[in-house]
């Protein structure tokens, strides 16, 4: 089982990436997500989470620019980013928690993938 992400870049400032995050192996689907970056000196910090359900937040840092889903078909949660600024750049990861197919619960982390946004 792991999770891999993918779609980072180098974009212009006032540009889209958007980044996805697969889930492979022996799972059911993916329960929650979420997407974190670190930017250089900075600590990781949360950008985009969803829930079981369905539901969403933001860091107020990104909040009407990123947008997190999932395809359950595909097992995979994306992240759109819109509006692009040089702040945003950072490696960006994905960290999920799967049902497995023994029936229980794991959290997974998938590797970064560097965004890097130019002025």
């Amino acid at each position: 089982v792991q999770l891999q992400a993918s779609g980072g870049g180098l974009v212009q400032a006032g540009g889209s990436l958007r980044l996805s995050c697969a889930a492979s192996g022996s799972i059911f689907s993916i329960n929650a997500a979420g997407w974190y970056r670190q930017a250089p000196g900075k600590q990781r910090e949360l950008v985009a989470a969803m829930s079981s359900a369905g539901s969403s937040n933001y860091a107020d840092s990104v909040k009407g620019r990123f947008t997190i889903s999932r395809d359950n078909a595909k097992n995979t949660v994306y992240l759109q980013m819109n509006s692009l600024k040089p702040e945003d750049t950072a490696v960006y990861s994905c960290n999920a928690a799967l049902l497995l197919s023994g029936g229980f619960l794991r959290n997974y982390w998938g590797q970064g993938t560097l965004v890097t946004v130019s002025s």
